[in-house]
């Protein structure tokens, strides 16, 4: 996996695509975990990192994380949008 330099990103962009590549490996819930390691609020961090993922450069540093993201941004959205469907056809 392609890495970003150090001057390509802040440091806590840098840290907040770190955290969001291992976060699952931290006990407990999520929230707690962002305040306790980056010490920003969940809702700062989802901003921050909704931005980060639109950033070609990131893209091109890390697609396997970005294409996540944005897969899972888009069932967000489509969920609040379009509402819970039982039997939706993958496409």
């Amino acid at each position: 996996m392609m890495r970003m330099s150090p001057a390509d990103l802040s440091p806590l962009d840098a840290s907040i695509l770190e955290f969001e590549r291992t976060w699952w490996q931290s006990p407990g819930p999520k929230g707690q975990a962002i305040r306790a390691t980056l010490d920003l609020s969940p809702s700062a961090y989802y901003r921050r990192l909704d931005a980060l993922i639109d950033r070609p450069d990131v893209l091109a540093a890390d697609p396997l994380l970005v294409h996540r993201l944005r897969r899972a941004r888009v069932a967000r959205r489509r969920v609040r949008f379009e509402g819970p469907t039982r039997n939706r056809r993958l496409r």
